[in-house]
């Protein structure tokens, strides 16, 4: 044996192996993706690439101060969230490493990527109505939420949630802001009850008739279509769906989504990791795990909530990175109507 394999075996034995050996065979993940269903996607992955995941999970902001915090001595390779507001402000606060990748760039769509992070799954921001109650025609458009029509019939989640907040900065982009602070003055004016609870609770709210309209995310839908639970069945049977816009910009779409975080120790494997996120395993993984949408084209679905809703439809084209450019400028339309 050579004195260099020597010396190399005796570092190895004492943990001081070099960084190529950490980068093939771990990754440290920070996360604020909380979905149970995630855990058979990391499976898989080390299943693939014998790359172990070492998994931090916490709200967004406490994750994103946790990286600041840490510095240049941050063990994270990763970071995944949800919302692309939340994912162009993390950018903008400079811990994402650009990631030259021609895997990424040819399979995700260019309007869902930046050259730090990338979408990998969308859910759509939709209309649901009580069909006793309110007809398709009277909800064809999210400005259509303010018509004194609707008054008393509206519900919704608060307006400080992200997935609301990037509706409004959409809307400002499309409409104007003067427009966009009308629309959520008379959306605050039709509200049936205060904003609360989650997407899931305005969905039973329509069918129970307690609203005639909500805004919802696709994928709380798509998984009470798909539920065999009773009340869930009898609460959809009442509702319709309409995918706003379609004679406009299209229906306002988010992501899931993330990147390589500037510090990362192990970059090797955390480009693996974000390729891997881009192949057709996980993006199946993401429809018929979580009831989203893949970004990758030819991603064969086989999900009958996904499938009741049907995938057809326009959506938004405007690159997501841009929706954290009026985000701000949202809250405070939205706290100026009492929308809160």
């Amino acid at each position: 044996m050579t004195h260099f394999k020597i010396l190399a075996t005796l570092l190895a034995g004492i943990g001081i192996a070099g960084t190529s050996v950490a980068a093939d065979t771990e990754l440290n993940l920070y996360t604020a993706r909380h979905y149970q269903t995630d855990e058979a996607l990391y499976t898989n992955f080390t299943a693939k690439t014998g790359i172990k995941i070492n998994r931090i999970e916490g709200k967004e902001e406490e994750l994103l101060e946790r990286i600041r915090n840490e510095g240049a001595n941050s063990p994270a390779d990763v970071f995944i969230t949800v919302d692309a507001a939340r994912l162009a402000a993390a950018d903008q606060a400079g811990i994402f490493a650009t990631v030259d990748s021609a895997l990424l760039k040819s399979a995700i769509p260019a309007n869902l990527r930046t050259d730090r992070w990338f979408a990998y799954s969308t859910r759509a921001r939709v209309i649901v109505y009580n069909k006793l109650d309110v007809k398709a025609d009277q909800v064809r458009n999210y400005e259509d939420l303010a018509k004194p029509e609707l008054k008393g019939k509206v519900c919704t989640r608060s307006g400080n949630h992200a997935y609301n907040l990037s509706l409004g900065s959409a809307l400002i982009q499309h409409i104007g802001a003067a427009k966009t602070e009308e629309w959520a003055k008379g959306l605050v004016a039709n509200f049936a009850r205060a904003p609360k609870g989650g997407d899931t609770d305005q969905i039973k709210a329509v069918g129970a008739g307690e609203c005639g309209v909500a805004l919802v995310n696709s994928y709380y839908l798509a998984r009470m279509f798909k539920s065999d639970k009773p009340d869930d069945r009898k609460a959809v049977e009442r509702l319709g769906v309409v995918w706003p816009n379609q004679a406009s910009y299209g229906t306002h779409i988010n992501i899931s989504g993330g990147g390589m975080l500037k510090h990362a120790p192990h970059k090797e494997a955390a480009v693996k990791f974000l390729e891997y996120l881009a192949s057709p395993d996980a993006q199946n993984y993401f429809a018929n795990g979580n009831n989203e949408w893949p970004v990758v084209a030819g991603v064969k679905i086989s999900n009958r909530g996904l499938e009741t809703m049907g995938s057809n439809f326009k959506a938004d084209a405007m690159p997501v990175g841009k929706l954290a450019d009026t985000i701000v400028e949202a809250q405070r339309i939205y706290d100026r109507a009492g929308f809160r």
